[in-house]
């Protein structure tokens, strides 16, 4: 009998155990289940939004293929059909034929001054459906020069020339007897203007030619340090900042093998060039003026030194052929630190007549342009000036 009693009490136990193990797994069960629980709905929402990306992407409109804009293109014809596409400069033996033919229907060609003057009947050009071609026959060094086509634009019977779709180029003849092109011209005169670059040409035949820079006199080569003094071959030597010392009889040398050769020479004059045409201003000593009184009208101009400023006047006096009396002046002054040159020009109008009221006009120029200024002067009769005023 006890010991039933304590078998069924030990077979209570382990039952109590077995339940309270059984509950321990099972809430450690739980959290992971909840866990799974909370992830899925996150997946399920991402997936959702991926879904709803898709569906809301339009479709790309259709668009149909333009056409490349058309070119222009200039190429060289050589024996045998061929065709050889030109860079910037071409060399072409002197005495060769020079063909060239260029895309675009129609097209116009620009050639070097000589060639427009006289061709001799050397030159001919023809034009095809799809292009047009140039052909210079029994070609000298004298020929050297730039070549361009323009394509040209028409409209009904009328064209002009598309200048932004023009092509050039720069072909050179090589002459072994003539290193430079030839000129007529033993001197050759070239303004330095202070104002922009100047250029002297020396324009050779063959672009493997050696070219410096000479003075006559005193005799020396001129440095050229690409600053002050640069050099290309097709456009010669550049000034860029021509100076008063710059000024004199200047030449080029050419030398290639044993050939060496000397070009025109050039008489450089300097001209102080100013920046711009001047500004006058324009004052009357009097408005308004009585009449029988003297009047003077300055114009003031205030710019470069050493540059000549000339005047011009129109004043209402000219309807009756008043004389024109002016005193003209010109002196250095300071502005801002700096020294300036005045030029003055008065109008001098003596003992004042109805008929002098009007527009006076001053018109200032120089090398660069000219300017005109206006004032109106009202003439009043002697016996409105003393003429008291009422109160």
């Amino acid at each position: 009998m006890k010991l039933a009693v304590v078998l069924l009490a030990l077979l209570s136990c382990m039952l109590l155990f077995e339940l309270g193990m059984s509950q321990k797994d099972e809430q450690k069960v739980k959290p992971a289940a909840d866990k799974k629980a909370k992830v899925k709905p996150k997946v399920e929402k991402k997936a959702a939004e991926k879904k709803t990306k898709v569906t809301t992407v339009k479709p790309k409109p259709k668009t149909t293929p333009q056409p490349p804009a058309a070119q222009t293109h200039l190429t060289q014809v050589l024996q045998r059909g061929r065709f050889q596409k030109v860079g910037n400069t071409l060399t072409v033996v002197a005495g060769d034929t020079l063909e060239l033919r260029c895309k675009g229907s129609p097209v116009q060609w620009g050639i070097p001054p000589y060639l427009e003057e006289d061709d001799e009947g050397r030159l001919r050009t023809v034009q095809h459906d799809r292009y047009g071609t140039l052909i210079l026959a029994n070609t000298t060094g004298a020929d050297t020069g730039e070549y361009t086509c323009f394509p040209m634009y028409c409209e009904d019977v009328e064209c002009r020339k598309e200048y932004n779709k023009a092509v050039k180029v720069f072909v050179f003849f090589a002459d072994p007897q003539e290193l430079f092109v030839p000129s007529a011209n033993y001197y050759e005169i070239i303004h330095l203007r202070s104002n922009r670059p100047t250029v002297l040409p020396c324009q050779i035949t063959s672009p493997q030619a050696k070219v410096t820079l000479h003075r006559e006199y005193p005799p020396t080569e001129v440095k050229v340090d690409g600053a002050e003094i640069s050099y290309e071959v097709t456009r010669g030597f550049t000034i860029h900042r021509p100076k008063q010392y710059h000024a004199g009889s200047l030449y080029c040398v050419a030398s290639l093998g044993n050939l060496r050769q000397s070009s025109t020479k050039y008489m450089l004059i300097y001209v102080n060039y100013p920046a711009a045409p001047p500004a006058p201003f324009i004052q009357a000593s009097s408005d308004p003026v009585t009449v029988g009184q003297n009047l003077q009208v300055t114009c003031t101009v205030v710019g470069d030194q050493d540059v000549l400023v000339e005047f011009t006047w129109d004043y209402p006096g000219q309807t009756i052929g008043r004389p024109l009396y002016t005193q003209d002046s010109m002196q250095t002054v300071q502005v801002d630190g700096q020294s300036r040159q005045r030029s003055q020009s008065v109008l001098l109008v003596d003992e004042v007549r109805e008929v002098d009221q009007g527009t006076y006009t001053c018109t200032a120029q120089n090398l660069e342009g000219s300017r005109s200024a206006s004032t109106t002067v009202k003439v009043v009769p002697a016996r409105s000036a003393n003429k008291p005023k009422k109160p």
